[in-house]
């Protein structure tokens, strides 16, 4: 499979940081966006294979902006990654179509196998949400 494009999504930088490194080591190309709007701005230019969201942050939340994710690129994989384990969250997420729902913290190679699978399902062209790990 050829370089999966990354979208991070989150407020905190040193977070988006961390993962940049750690993710571009693995060979990853990595964009980041500090919140919601960003993010669909970086979204909407194209090219993003897989978009790790986390909920809370100020102004559009990540449940917002997942829906607005699928209704922009319906077939664009979303895994939610945060420090919030709400189950009624949780159940939304992947009920508007995200991929998988992982919370903070979680191994490098829990994160990249979910987001090889997220990419399987999305070359495979699967309906996103129903291959999710969790």
């Amino acid at each position: 499979m050829a370089e999966a494009r990354i979208l991070i999504v989150d407020d905190e930088k040193e977070f988006r940081d961390t993962l940049v490194k750690l993710l571009g080591r693995r060979g990853y190309d990595v964009s980041t966006a500090q919140d919601g709007a960003q993010g669909l701005r970086v979204v909407l230019r194209g090219g993003i294979d897989v978009v790790l969201l986390d909920l809370k942050m100020p102004g559009l939340s990540g449940i917002d902006t997942l829906r607005e994710f699928k209704r922009i690129s319906p077939g664009l994989e979303v895994i939610i990654l945060t420090g919030h384990l709400l189950k009624s969250t949780e159940q939304e997420g992947m009920t508007l179509g995200a991929f998988a729902y992982l919370t903070k913290p979680c191994t490098v190679a829990e994160l990249v196998q979910t987001i090889e699978a997220a990419r399987a399902a999305r070359a495979a062209g699967e309906p996103s949400g129903e291959e999710g790990l969790s």
